[in-house]
C-alpha cells in the first residue's frame, strides 16, 4: 500500500507531496491537467518505467534535468522507502535506503496494475501482453518462478546465439537441458496460477457483464501438447536454425479467453473486451491480495469516460471489495457512484498542482 508519495518535476507537474488514503483515491481534474501523470508517477515507483511510452526522456518535465519519484510503501508490519530518479545520463534506484540494480526487487515492494482506455489491448493485442500479465501474477505469488524465469532467460539467450553462429547442435544442447529444465518450471506455475484464478474470474466476469455467458480462459504453453519441451527443442533445430531464434518454450506461450464458444480476439465487440480485461485485473489483484495479505495498487485512468455507467458501477464495486488501493482519475465525479465519492480521499489537479480535498 502507498501511503505516501513525493514527485518533482515529472511530466507537467514540478513537484507535489500526497499522502494517500489505503482504500480509495479520487483524482479530479479537467482534461490536460496532470491526472494521468500523476498516476503514471506512482506506477513509475512500482515498475521503474511509464504505461504510456517506452521512453524515459520525455518524462522529465521541460526545463529541468532529472525527475525523482520518492514514497512511503506500507508491506504489513513495515514501511519501506523507495525511490527513483531519472536524468538524461541514467536512472537511480533506491529500496529502504539501499541501492537497487535489478527491478524485481522494486515490483515485489509496490505492486502496481494499470486500467486505462487501452486495456481492450491486453486481449486483442498480441501474445506478449498476456504472458506479461500472466507472469506478473505468477511472480507475485510464487516465490521461485523469477529464479526461474532468469535461468531461462540465460539459456535462451546462449541456445540462439549457438543457432546464429557456425556452431552445431552437440552445442546447443547444455543450453536446452537448462531451458527445458527451467521451461517446464515455468510451464507449471503458470498453469497452477490460472487454474486458480479461473474459478473467480468466471464470476467476476459474469458479475461484470450481466450475462450468463460463460468466460473461460485457457493457457497455451508454447510447444505441441503431449511433448516434453526438450522433445520440442530437439524437433525444432532445424526451423530454428532457419530463423536464427527459438521458436518453441513458455517464451511463445499465450493466454486465450473464451466469451461462450468465441474467443475474445475473434468476434466480441471491443466494449466487452474492455469489461472481460478488467475482469482479469480484478481478479489478479483479489488472489494476490488471498495469497499474501497485502494490498496492490490498481490504477484508474479515466473509466467513467470508457465504460457505461451500469458497468462501472459494479466494477468500483468488485474493485473496493477485492481489497486492492485505489487511484480512480475522474474529470467530473458525478459520473462515478455516490458510495465511491462518499468513501474516496479526494485530490483536484489542475496545470500540474496537485492538491487534496
Amino acid at each position: 500500500m502507498l501511503q505516501s508519495l513525493t514527485i518533482q518535476d515529472f511530466r507537467c507537474i514540478e513537484r507535489a507531496e500526497l499522502e494517500f488514503a489505503p482504500d480509495t483515491n479520487l483524482i479530479i481534474g479537467p482534461n490536460a491537467s496532470g491526472k494521468t501523470s500523476l498516476l503514471e508517477a506512482i506506477f513509475f515507483l512500482g515498475r521503474a518505467r511509464s504505461f504510456r511510452t517506452a521512453r524515459l526522456g520525455p518524462l522529465i518535465r521541460d526545463g529541468a534535468h532529472e525527475l525523482m519519484v520518492t514514497g512511503q510503501v506500507r508491506n504489513g508490519q513495515r514501511t519501506v522507502p523507495v525511490g527513483l530518479r531519472r536524468g538524461r545520463r541514467g536512472a537511480e534506484m533506491r529500496l529502504g535506503g539501499q541501492p537497487l540494480r535489478g527491478l524485481a526487487d522494486l515490483t515485489e515492494n509496490f505492486p502496481v496494475q494499470i486500467l486505462d482506455p487501452t486495456v481492450h489491448g491486453l486481449l486483442d493485442g498480441g501474445p506478449r501482453e498476456r504472458r506479461k500479465f500472466l507472469d506478473w501474477g505468477v511472480f507475485h505469488v510464487e516465490q521461485s518462478f523469477h529464479g526461474y524465469w532468469q535461468r531461462y532467460s540465460r539459456a535462451l539467450k546462449q541456445r540462439n546465439v549457438v543457432l546464429r553462429s557456425e556452431g552445431g547442435r552437440a552445442e546447443a544442447i547444455p543450453w536446452e537441458r537448462e531451458l527445458a529444465e527451467a521451461g517446464e518450471a515455468i510451464d507449471s506455475a503458470r498453469r497452477v496460477y490460472l487454474q486458480a484464478i479461473t474459478p473467480s474470474l468466471e464470476a467476476v466476469a459474469s458479475t461484470l457483464l450481466g450475462s450468463g455467458e460463460g468466460v473461460a480462459a485457457e493457457y497455451e504453453p508454447g510447444w505441441a501438447a503431449g511433448e516434453s519441451l526438450a522433445d520440442a527443442l530437439a524437433r525444432s533445430w532445424e526451423r530454428d536454425r532457419s530463423a536464427g531464434s527459438t521458436q518453441v518454450g513458455p517464451h511463445r506461450g499465450d493466454l486465450s479467453v473464451r466469451l461462450g464458444p468465441h474467443r475474445v480476439q475473434d468476434r466480441v465487440s471491443r466494449g466487452q473486451q474492455k469489461v472481460l480485461a478488467g475482469a482479469l485485473v480484478l481478479t489478479q489483484l483479489a488472489e494476490y491480495r488471498r495469497r499474501t495479505g497485502r494490498a496492490a495498487a490498481l490504477l484508474a485512468d479515466d473509466l467513467a469516460a470508457e465504460l457505461d455507467p451500469a458497468f462501472l458501477g459494479r466494477f468500483l464495486e468488485l474493485a473496493q471489495s477485492g481489497g486492492s488501493q485505489l487511484f480512480i482519475t475522474v474529470i467530473r465525479p458525478e459520473n462515478l457512484p455516490e458510495t465511491v465519492i462518499s468513501s474516496a480521499k479526494v485530490f483536484h489537479v489542475e496545470h500540474g498542482v496537485v492538491g487534496a480535498g
